[in-house]
């Protein structure tokens, strides 16, 4: 991880998006243990809801949530205008759409559960690929 290169950590924040409480909890615990401000949304709807987009540096969502999924929700916010680096994050991940060609601001898919060196580098890839 090049943290030279990298945004100030305590200025960047990260939403994350999944149902799962536990997956939720630890990455929001391992996040903020590096740094990052973090939101969390227990489902597509709340963060859409909450209006938190814009304020939103990257984006760790889970692809398998009830109501709408994470790529349904990454696709209206790319519809909206919003282009925030996204990780996706799932439990099948060979039941995950093919993502990539239409998908200009995702980083990474990765498998839960994830590996916190891995993850954070995404973020980190993330985060200077938006500077």
């Amino acid at each position: 991880m090049n943290l030279a290169a990298a945004p100030v950590r305590d200025a960047t924040i990260i939403a994350i998006v999944d149902d799962d409480d536990a997956v939720r909890s630890a990455l929001k615990t391992l996040l903020r243990s590096v740094g990052y401000k973090v939101r969390t949304y227990c489902n597509a709807y709340e963060f859409l809801n909450a209006n938190a987009a814009a304020e939103v540096h990257c984006l760790v969502s889970d692809i398998q949530m009830p109501l709408m999924s994470g790529v349904e929700m990454y696709e209206e916010l790319f519809a909206k205008g919003y282009n925030i680096p996204t990780i996706f994050i799932t439990g099948y991940p060979e039941a995950a759409p093919r993502l990539g060609v239409g998908t200009p601001d995702m980083v990474a898919l990765l498998p839960k559960p994830c590996d916190a060196d891995r993850l954070l580098n995404c973020i980190e890839t993330a985060l200077l690929q938006r500077q």
